[in-house]
């Protein structure tokens, strides 16, 4: 069977975008590795699906396979990209799309200059519903990694992410703390990792080692925590640019039980069509 996609990068985060909703296609896992490997296949970080809304308010559903096969349930620059695909491919014709995702709406707005506003939602920070195993809320945890104690940031964004504090992101040990801490019982569904480097109040540096896709150039829910974590740490303002390897996002977080918005840009690469 031959179907069409479209290649497509949040800040060199790097999607395959399939449209179920003009074609038939059944998605698993052992087809989503396949496809992600950057030598036999298109290669990607994620596979982002378009498919018909189950909930009559909204527009579409959005579902998200990392590169091992594993089905996930948020990604920030996906998002984006998926707001630009629909319009791009006259899927609709709005300027704010609701979408449906395994954690509740996001709605996606598309501004003049063609950057992508998504309301991200509301992090949540209770340990059981991140999940995260504490006794108790608390603004950081003592958690082991490479025979050290390090203070963790727990935050879920629909996804659950664990943020570090670091002195330099450049020298920041990611491909080593990354893997370990991804896979930390503390965290029983994995986590993506953040390290975090403080510029100022209003500007940080991040790297991200994405759960079932290891260190991407961007992750946007990955900014999202790493702002809540930064924000209840005293650290960090309320309007934060947040500089990814592959670029910037803007951050904004009023504080506890308020949605977090972010607005930053999606690019497509290029068209194609393979047999599956």
């Amino acid at each position: 069977m031959l179907v069409r996609f479209t290649k497509m990068h949040g800040l060199g985060n790097d999607f395959l975008v399939l449209d179920t909703v003009t074609q038939k296609v059944k998605v698993n896992s052992a087809m989503v590795a396949r496809l992600a490997d950057r030598n036999f296949g298109v290669g990607f970080d994620q596979m982002l699906i378009v498919e018909p809304p189950t909930d009559p308010d909204m527009d579409f559903r959005y579902r998200i396979f990392n590169a091992d096969g594993s089905e996930v349930e948020h990604c920030g620059n996906g998002a984006r990209c998926f707001a630009k695909y629909v319009r791009d491919k006259r899927l609709t014709a709005k300027e704010t799309v609701a979408v449906e995702t395994q954690q509740g709406p996001i709605y996606l707005t598309i501004t003049q200059d063609r950057q992508v506003v998504v309301d991200m939602g509301v992090p949540v920070l209770e340990p059981q519903k991140i999940p995260f195993s504490a006794d108790q809320q608390a603004v950081t945890y003592p958690i082991e990694v490479a025979g050290q104690i390090q203070q963790i940031s727990a935050v879920s964004m629909g996804n659950p992410h664990g943020v570090l504090v670091v002195d330099a992101v450049d020298t920041a040990p990611v491909e080593t703390w990354g893997p370990a801490l991804e896979c930390d019982p503390k965290f029983p569904a994995k986590a993506n990792i953040g390290f975090m480097e403080v510029v100022s109040g209003a500007e940080i540096r991040l790297r991200v080692f994405e759960r079932g896709a290891g260190e991407t150039k961007a992750c946007g829910t990955g900014a999202c925590a790493a702002v809540v974590a930064g924000r209840l740490r005293g650290l960090l303002d309320q309007k934060v640019t947040v500089h990814l390897p592959g670029g910037t996002l803007l951050i904004e977080w009023a504080g506890e039980g308020e949605p977090l918005i972010m607005t930053g840009p999606a690019t497509t690469v290029y068209e194609g069509q393979i047999f599956l």
